[in-house]
């Protein structure tokens, strides 16, 4: 159901985030997973604002502490809620953390556009 939502929309504007954080909220309460709260976390972020997304990844540390996934979203949650000093620890966080070429140049992006 999740990725039919994904799949419904053209774009992340005409996505249904509060439609997508539900389903990520009833998947996490059977599933109790720390990922699946990241990805709500993501979802909460679109639909009720950086801040909301930054208060569910809380604790999640622990449970993720080498994925730098976790990091990646704080980082990103955190510059859209203006906090720019908890995203650039952050995306530090992510880069040391992440393995794939790719994604360690958009990280390094986006850190380098903290300061733009």
């Amino acid at each position: 159901l999740i990725a039919a939502e994904h799949a419904g929309s053209d774009d992340a504007s005409d996505t249904r985030w509060p439609t997508i954080a539900a389903l990520y909220a009833r998947l996490e309460t059977l599933t109790g997973s720390p990922v699946v709260r990241l990805n709500r976390a993501v979802a909460v972020g679109e639909s009720e604002g950086p801040q909301a997304g930054l208060n569910l990844i809380d604790g999640l540390d622990h449970a993720l502490a080498g994925n730098h996934r976790l990091h990646a979203v704080r980082a990103d949650l955190a510059r859209r809620a203006g906090k720019i000093s908890l995203a650039r620890t952050a995306y530090q966080a992510a880069l040391k953390l992440c393995t794939n070429e790719v994604e360690q140049q958009y990280l390094a992006h986006r850190l380098t556009t903290l300061n733009t």
